[in-house]
């Protein structure tokens, strides 16, 4: 009972704050797909961003066969982008952004471009699964000059620090500069 008391009263004052940002005039991003979003990550900081597409987004909404649902698949989406110069490695994160920052999948050290639909192991990937209602999914991957060892956040859990948790891929070895560029792109899914 507290525990759920507590994760409502996260998500309230998350939705709270991203009002107040919203009326104080926070400038939109570019999303994967083109569509106009609030990027939650890398709004306002100078970082070249790529275009990412998935075969299961459909006019923004997730495919079922994604989902962690008595009627989905608990499969990662398919996804796609071009190869980004000076890229050794990428990361991805899905965030679902109306739970806290909730983290559905962390992949490190990803070399490929071309993931096909259940590409992610069950350790890096656990589908959306909405309490109730409509939340958004948000999937991050990030370009990066020299992989790195571990990955911030907790799996499968509300991270408020999520920002600043993606952003410290950036330094490595206490130098600044890994990231090289980064995709973005999202979706909904409704229970």
């Amino acid at each position: 009972m507290k525990e759920t008391l507590r994760k409502e009263w996260v998500i309230a004052i998350y939705l709270l704050l991203m009002a107040w940002l919203a009326g104080c005039g926070a400038s939109a991003g570019i999303t994967g797909n083109g569509d106009q979003d609030t990027d939650l990550i890398f709004d306002g900081i100078n970082i070249s961003s790529f275009s990412v597409t998935s075969e299961n987004l459909h006019g923004g909404v997730w495919d079922t066969a994604i989902t962690n649902t008595s009627n989905g698949n608990n499969l990662s989406p398919q996804l796609s982008w071009e190869p980004i110069k000076d890229a050794g490695c990428y990361v991805i994160y899905m965030i679902d952004t109306s739970a806290g920052n909730w983290i559905h999948w962390m992949s490190n050290n990803v070399s490929g471009t071309e993931l096909p639909e259940g590409w992610a192991s069950a350790d890096e990937y656990i589908g959306p699964y909405p309490p109730s209602g409509t939340h958004d999914y948000e999937i991050y991957i990030i370009a990066l000059k020299n992989p790195v060892e571990g990955l911030k956040g907790k799996f499968d859990d509300s991270n408020p620090d999520i920002r600043e948790d993606i952003l410290s891929l950036d330094t490595l070895d206490g130098t600044e500069g890994n990231i090289v560029a980064y995709g973005h792109i999202s979706g909904t899914y409704t229970k």
